[in-house]
This record gives structure tokens, sequence and C-alpha cells, in this order.
């Protein structure tokens, strides 16, 4: 049987509140569970000393039989020195998708040949009105 020691949410709609228990991982989140060693409220300020409180010695036994905290419980013993908890990094996850990097790829290569074009544009000699065109404008202009 392994064992996690993770949060079982409580508290009203749009009003958390958690209860950190030691569990069967197989149990569902808010099931059965072996022993409530401590309580987490969201609502409070992070500074707050009532935010996160548990029973240090219950969780030390729990961890010694090999019981596995969940991510947000590590992160919380982690302040007492019970657990070594550090950050995740999966620079991948805030990568857009293919069909995002097709677009901007598309986009690039508009704005490139947009440049080119322009750069053509500008570099090429100014070409001069045709001779029947400039008649014309002096005519009117008698």
């Amino acid at each position: 049987m392994s064992l996690k020691i993770r949060l079982a949410r409580g508290g009203a709609k749009k009003r958390p509140f958690y209860s950190i228990v030691v569990a069967d991982s197989r149990s569902p989140r808010d099931g059965r569970f072996i022993e409530k060693i401590g309580t987490y409220n969201p609502l409070l300020g992070k500074t707050n000393e009532n935010r996160v409180q548990y029973d240090a010695d219950r969780a030390k036994h729990w961890l010694d039989k090999g019981a596995k905290p969940s991510d947000r419980v590590a992160r919380f013993f982690s302040v007492n020195g019970l657990v070594k908890w550090e950050h995740g990094d999966n620079p991948n996850k805030g990568k857009p998708g293919a069909k995002a990097q097709e677009r901007e790829q598309e986009k690039k290569d508009k704005e490139e040949a947009a440049k080119a074009a322009a750069a053509e544009a500008s570099a090429a000699p100014a070409e001069e009105a045709p001779a029947g065109e400039a008649g014309a404008e002096e005519e009117k202009a008698e």
C-alpha cells in the first residue's frame, strides 16, 4: 500500500478549506484517509501563521514510514525542513503550439518580403514620366 500526504478539500463553494491528510494513494481526494495531520486555509494572507498548520511530529512519522507528500504539501513541509522541495521547471510548457508557430513563421516571411520589396523600390532609379504625358500636362497649363 503506497501512502500519500495530500490535501483533502472541504469548505463551501468558492470558499476552499483543506485538510492535510495521510491516505492510501488509491483512495479519492476527499474520500477515506488514515489520519488528519493538519489544515490549510488559502483564504488567509500569506504571512498569517494560521494559513498552514500541521503536526510536524506526525508528518515526520509518516514520512519515515514511506509516505510521499504531494507537491503542494512538500512545499509546506520544506519550510520546516521535513522535505527538500524544488520548484519544477518545464520550459516547453510556455511555448506556443505547432499551429501558432506556423502562423508566426508565415507572418515573419511576409514582413521580410515586404521589406525586400521596399528596399528594391527605394534602390531602383526614379522613372521619368513618358514624353506623351509630359506634353499633355503642358497643353493643359496653357
